[in-house]
């Protein structure tokens, strides 16, 4: 078997692995749960339904409030958000901005994030609304005869908050005609992205009060694709018998969410970002979605029901987590939610291999000297199957000539041919396999660090030296899948010629090919593949100089 076809196959498979793994985050659907959805959107004044799961713990309801007093009644549509008045709150990590309109976050910016290397003091805005996009936070109180819902006003004591301690309280109150009162806190602590949520409700009036809590994210729907990476965007849904289950915009569209469950979260993925809806782990509740014509989607939870007497009172909680997917905090979040950081089907790989990379980062103080460093830890650990390949390849060298005079003997016997290609391989006890193996061992490995590179947060605008200013971006100057072709190039010189003139042709523009490739893939993979390729030179030339030498 010529060793030139199965290469060529190799890298074939390499690629087609890249493809497939698009296409499982393409099509690759999990099996949702039963449909049952209503639109959150209807003012309180109007007819509204609350999805909520099928056990008597969370019954249906629908709720026909009265109409609400002139202060309380909406003047915009509840995606209208240019006359909404705000609460900014300032922390050591956020800049917020909460809408009194519901008391949802309008606007969350990471400040410790910043958009680009080349715009660092602009932060990353998670949550925002601007003329086509929307990607808010909502939540409130639902009932039968009154409750202040996310389309309702609050009253706050300021206009601003700045976080001067270790927490920060910003209350926001509502009150009805009746006698209902709501007090919606929202706590924030310093070095943290989670978003401490409380309504404390207090039965003021004369007759008992029946209601629901509820949080939910509403969100314009975003593409999955950015050029020829693949990132999730879409919803997320984590329960204890069905831990972190992936839903894109089409998955909504054709089966709701409605899962019953105690414990778990939801929440909205986006690169290196996540934002998460955690309530009680005890408590019952309902996880749902909804969909809307203009590409927006609406997940999120509704409480099972709360019921007071005259001045009885009661809190309802949650916790909002808007921050990115790191590693050392999520854990403590909520059980799964580090599922968030998706390394793809080959992550028992990718996190032993992150886990090194960061390791090596605090020795080094630097991401590109970690990855030059796991690069020749992984080198040293593979040395002897790369080394038994190497030498397959080095004998397939030295027999080469004799490989052509047979090919000469029998061309136009191709049984013959391959029979004599067999007994030579025999008699030199040359595996024509063998010479695969250094890159067959790669591939696996390769792979998990793009997921490594492309979906750890900690990498994100990582410097290196010189003109690379991002590890998790392609190089802005080529020179890295340059190199990488040069070394391709010359490590095939090392390898026995092919021997159709067809293939040799082939094999001559596969370096160039993947330097194309390569271009567009982030400049730590490519880091690593060249140095790879170094020592994979290095290696081959010592073993086949010995080789050579002793025959």
């Amino acid at each position: 078997m010529d060793n030139t076809r199965l290469l060529l196959s190799i890298a074939l498979v390499f690629i087609a692995l890249l493809l497939w793994e698009n296409w499982q985050a393409d099509y690759a659907r999990p099996v949702p749960a039963a449909p049952a959805q209503v639109e959150q959107d209807a003012p309180a004044s109007t007819k509204a339904t609350v999805p909520v799961a099928s056990d008597d713990t969370l019954p249906a309801l629908t709720a026909t409030p009265p109409p609400a007093s002139p202060a309380a009644q909406p003047q915009t549509s509840p995606d209208d958000f240019s006359a909404t008045q705000v609460v900014e709150v300032t922390t050591d990590v956020f800049n917020v901005e909460i809408d009194l309109r519901g008391g949802g976050l309008k606007a969350v910016a990471l400040t410790q994030y910043p958009v680009s290397n080349e715009q660092a003091q602009l932060p990353t805005w998670l949550l925002r609304v601007n003329e086509d996009f929307i990607f808010v936070n909502q939540g409130g109180l639902i009932s039968e005869t009154e409750a202040p819902t996310h389309l309702q006003n609050y009253q706050a004591k300021a206009a601003e908050y700045f976080l001067d301690a270790e927490m920060l309280e910003v209350p926001l109150t509502w009150r009805s005609p009746s006698g209902l009162s709501v007090t919606k806190t929202l706590r924030f602590k310093r070095g943290s992205y989670e978003i401490q949520v409380s309504y404390q409700i207090e039965n003021g009036t004369a007759a008992p009060w029946q209601g629901f809590h509820y949080e939910q994210f509403k969100k314009t729907h975003e593409s999955s694709r950015q050029g020829m990476v693949y990132t999730f965007n879409g919803a997320v849904l984590s329960v204890p018998d069905k831990p972190f289950e992936k839903f894109d915009y089409d998955d909504l569209q054709e089966e709701p969410l409605n899962v019953s469950a105690s414990g778990g979260w939801v929440g909205v993925m986006q690169h290196y970002f996540v934002s998460a809806l955690v309530p009680p782990y005890a408590a019952p509740v309902a996880y749902r979605s909804d969909t809307f014509n203009d590409e927006r989607y609406l997940v999120g939870f509704t409480s099972a029901e709360i019921m007071l007497q005259p001045g009885e009172s009661a809190t309802a909680q949650t916790t909002i987590y808007v921050g990115p997917k790191r590693h050392d905090i999520l854990p403590a979040v909520a059980p799964g939610l580090d599922l968030t950081v998706d390394y793809g089907f080959l992550w028992f790989i990718a996190k032993p291999l992150f886990i090194a990379l960061a390791w090596l980062r605090e020795l080094s103080g630097n991401w590109g000297w970690a990855i030059v460093i796991l690069t020749l830890i992984i080198k040293l650990f593979f040395y002897p199957l790369s080394a038994a390949g190497y030498r397959s390849m080095a004998h397939m060298r030295r027999v080469q000539p004799r490989l052509l005079a047979i090919r000469d003997r029998y061309k136009d016997d191709k049984t013959r041919l391959n029979q004599a290609m067999m007994d030579l391989y025999k008699e030199e006890k040359i595996n024509p396999l063998g010479g695969c193996l250094p890159i067959l061992i790669q591939i696996p490995v390769f792979i998990a660090l793009y997921w490594v590179l492309l979906e750890s947060v900690e990498i994100r605008q990582a410097p290196f030296v010189l003109w690379i200013d991002d590890l998790s971006e392609k190089d802005p100057l080529f020179v890295l899948p340059l190199l990488m072709g040069v070394s391709m190039w010359v490590q095939q010189k090392l390898n026995p010629a092919p021997m159709d003139p067809v293939q040799q042709k082939v094999m001559q523009l596969l370096p160039w090919v993947f330097t194309v490739f390569f271009a567009f893939f982030p400049s730590g993979l490519v880091l690593y593949w060249v140095i790879n390729n170094v020592l994979s030179i290095a290696q081959q030339w010592r073993i086949t100089q010995v080789i050579e030498r002793t025959s």
